[in-house]
């Protein structure tokens, strides 16, 4: 239960920052095809975005970051199983942002070949591809910061 409260806070987190960088990049794409769009419209949008996104792609978020996460967890036990406790402090506020970068990586590479077409709009470009990864990074980061015995002074 308890990491179930950890992980919730960095799945949101990496959702909505990979909703905004999506719904902005096409927002920016459509501006620069000359078409005004207002403020009002600019936000309604994001929240549409947002709605439409979550069920399909907050899911997928959510099982990508739940394995990366579960990765590292596992690299974790590995180690203090070999008595080594010590690197826990020091590299986990690099391996759970790493993991949430990659999962993101890979979430979105599988969803060319497997559906032969880029479904996040906001991912088509290497600048909105780059976003998305970051978004996982900072879901990582945060699942990092939430850990009660993982917090790095990196």
């Amino acid at each position: 239960m308890l990491i179930l409260l950890r992980f919730l806070p960095a799945w949101a987190v990496g959702f909505v920052l990979a909703s905004l960088a999506h719904s902005h990049s096409v927002l920016w794409g459509l501006n620069d095809l000359g078409i005004t769009i207002t403020f009002g419209d600019w936000l309604f949008m994001i929240i549409q975005d947002a709605k439409g996104l979550l069920p399909t792609y907050g899911s997928v978020i959510a099982m990508a970051l739940g394995l990366s996460f579960a990765l590292v967890h596992l690299f974790f036990y590995i180690q203090q199983k070999h008595g080594i406790t010590a690197i826990k402090r020091r590299i986990s506020g690099l391996l759970f942002p790493l993991a949430g970068g990659l999962a993101f990586f890979v979430m979105l590479m599988a969803m060319q070949p497997i559906l032969d077409v880029t479904l996040i709009a906001g991912a088509r470009t290497t600048t909105g591809f780059i976003t998305q990864c970051l978004s996982g990074a900072v879901a990582g980061w945060v699942y990092a910061k939430l850990q009660p015995t993982y917090h790095s002074n990196l």
